[in-house]
């Protein structure tokens, strides 16, 4: 979950340096989508565990 988080992130600041964005939106935006993909792939993980029990 960390790691795609963090990898997000990442990209997100690399596109803020690249392409000059005052506000930082590509890091908010990525940041907010990589929670979203971890929380997804979270979710997945646990509804198969719970069905393999």
């Amino acid at each position: 979950m960390g790691a795609i988080v963090f990898l997000f992130a990442y990209a997100g600041k690399w596109l803020d340096e690249k392409y000059q964005n005052p506000h930082n939106l590509f890091v908010k935006i990525l940041t907010l989508l990589g929670i979203a993909i971890a929380f997804y792939n979270i979710n997945r993980q646990l509804n198969e565990i719970n069905k393999s029990e």
